[in-house]
């Protein structure tokens, strides 16, 4: 077993101790690391080759996002009956709706949680922490709020009493900070980021998203690129999956002109989060190896960078 996938898992196991000393049910976390360190109780790849990653373009969201995740084994591979799922977007502003592509697309985050819910998930809730705004309104105005409910899942506002100072024990410069518990303790969590410009990161996708499980996030920006990996390093979602429906490509993050935005129709969907964000950063015209937090993801064995060395299934639809 890697240092890493040891420490990840004293952490949990730790904490399924105390739930069971409490009478609680124990937790079972699964997370996603590359293939050659895969252990027993992490997302395993269906027989039959399926691909590291998939790429799905079309004009419908929900259809992409649903060829995205088949591509991958299906929903099923991540998602086992009675789990308790977050799904965790990008719900940046309370004052954009989703065609400025400052939010991650309602219809892909509906979608999600319409499959967790097919595939036996006991819960499936959505939460994010503004950054320009409050929870309700920009919930309400993404369009992600009537998008969950319709598909049966549960909006979650992030309480401040919820958020535990935590050890990192595999950070390289963050060592500790206040983290989301309901994130930590969930059995899945999928990372659903917009593909966008930002003015100190240059681009958010995937481990940027994650700065949204934080209570104080601007404690980050100090050399962000290796905090954000130190935070992925812990949070590790089972499954990435990038909304590149609309793109935002310039004055991002929270964006304000319809000129900036680009219709791409694209879904990326992998268990790497490493491997994810270095394939939308191309739609950029850049590489992962760009991005800094990308580049201190896969340093630290989180992903894969070398998008040459993965088997990718791209589907139109």
């Amino acid at each position: 077993m890697s240092d890493c996938t040891r420490r990840q898992f004293l952490i949990l196991a730790g904490r399924a101790a105390l739930l069971g000393a409490a009478g609680g049910a124990v937790l079972t976390r699964r997370w996603a690391v590359p293939a050659a360190l895969a252990q027993e109780g992490e997302p395993a790849a269906p027989a039959g080759g399926s691909p590291a990653m998939s790429v799905a373009r079309g004009a419908d969201p929900a259809a992409i996002t649903r060829a995205a995740i088949g591509a991958l084994g299906g929903m099923e591979r991540f998602v086992h009956a009675g789990d308790d799922v977050i799904v965790k977007p990008n719900i940046c502003t309370d004052y954009h709706p989703p065609e400025y592509a400052a939010t991650t697309n309602p219809i892909v985050v509906g979608t999600l949680v319409s499959m967790c819910l097919e595939a036996g998930a006991g819960r499936v809730r959505v939460m994010d922490r503004p950054f320009a705004g409050t929870p309700e309104p920009a919930y309400d105005i993404s369009g992600i709020a009537s998008a969950v409910a319709a598909a049966g899942g549960e909006m979650e506002v992030m309480s401040p009493m919820k958020y535990v100072e935590t050890a990192i024990p595999d950070g390289r410069d963050l060592t500790s900070c206040e983290i989301y518990q309901d994130i930590l303790d969930a059995n899945l969590v999928i990372n659903v980021p917009i593909a966008k410009t930002h003015s100190l990161a240059r681009l958010t996708l995937g481990g940027k998203n994650l700065l949204g499980t934080v209570h104080y996030a601007s404690q980050l920006h100090r050399n962000l690129g290796q905090r954000v990996a130190d935070l992925v390093s812990l949070v590790r979602p089972a499954l990435t999956v990038v909304d590149a429906v609309r793109i935002l490509t310039a004055n991002g993050p929270t964006g304000g002109n319809l000129d900036d935005v680009k219709l791409t129709n694209t879904v990326i969907a992998s268990p790497d989060i490493v491997a994810a964000d270095a394939y939308a950063a191309t739609l950029f015209g850049l590489t992962g190896a760009d991005i800094d937090y990308v580049r201190a993801c896969a340093d630290m064995g989180l992903g894969t960078l070398r998008l040459d060395t993965l088997k990718i299934e791209e589907i139109s639809v």
